[in-house]
């Protein structure tokens, strides 16, 4: 494959990310979870926080709003670019989790969303978010656990068997209900871990039911005919009003 299908395929991949991301985050319960974590975040008025793996920067702008000064960070320059599309007056950065752009103990805030379920090795995102932070400054991370995804469907076994797939080709698809021993094992104070629930209905998310078998299908767990016939039960579903997916979201923060 040339440089330039690689470029046109990760745009492909991205557009269809935001896609999900943009359905989900207009959710009332995903609005709720976003504002849970800026106050967790026990906001200094002019102090920096950064939005770690920030995406399309939506988490920057509601931040910068709030008062701060905001710098979201991500290492996809597809991100990047929609984020600046979006948000022309917010700070974005190109950089990785483990390798920050800011002096050590620099910065009062520190939330990444969604990440570290696709890292190798979250504990040296922690070691990094603890050297840019000041002394008392707050952490907060949320993620879903994507080998705990409540799917209702007719067949109970084939459902667990594609989220469990899908979750096994994940860096860390238990990072959520590790935040509590990472950040502690990181060195950092007061603790707490929440555990919120988000029920999606919507015919939008089927879209993460494709995220969801087409790489277990693709890794070979599942068949093409029984992943094929479970996507057309659920969009069954959807046309019926009966679509109903849950994901557990994990919410830890600490002090530096």
């Amino acid at each position: 494959m040339s440089k330039n299908q690689e470029a046109v395929g990760e745009h492909r991949d991205t557009e269809a990310l935001l896609t999900v991301l943009d359905s989900a985050d207009r959710m009332p319960s995903a609005t709720r979870l976003r504002t849970r974590s800026y106050e967790l975040l026990s906001l200094v008025p002019g102090s920096t926080v950064v939005d770690v793996g920030c995406g399309a920067g939506r988490a920057v702008a509601e931040l910068d709003e709030r008062g701060v000064h905001a710098v979201g960070v991500d290492p996809s320059p597809w991100m990047l670019t929609a984020a600046r599309e979006r948000w022309p007056e917010g700070d974005f950065r190109e950089a990785g989790a483990e390798d920050l752009p800011f002096a050590d103990g620099s910065v009062r805030g520190y939330r990444a969303d969604k990440v570290f379920h696709v890292l190798q090795e979250p504990e040296r995102a922690v070691a990094e978010a603890r050297r840019v932070l000041c002394p008392g400054g707050r952490i907060v991370l949320v993620g879903q656990d994507w080998d705990a995804i409540m799917i209702d469907s007719d067949d109970a076994a084939l459902t667990r068997t594609i989220v469990q797939a899908r979750a096994d080709l994940l860096g860390t698809p238990r990072a959520g209900r590790q935040y509590r021993g990472l950040l502690l094992a990181g060195g950092f104070d007061d603790v707490t871990v929440e555990v919120h629930t988000s029920v999606f209905t919507d015919p939008a998310m089927l879209s993460l039911l494709a995220r969801l078998a087409e790489p277990a299908c693709a890794g070979g767990a599942v068949g093409r005919d029984r992943a094929d016939e479970w996507l057309a039960e659920q969009r069954r579903r959807a046309a019926a009003g009966r679509l109903l997916i849950a994901v557990p979201f994990f919410v830890a923060a600490a002090s530096a």
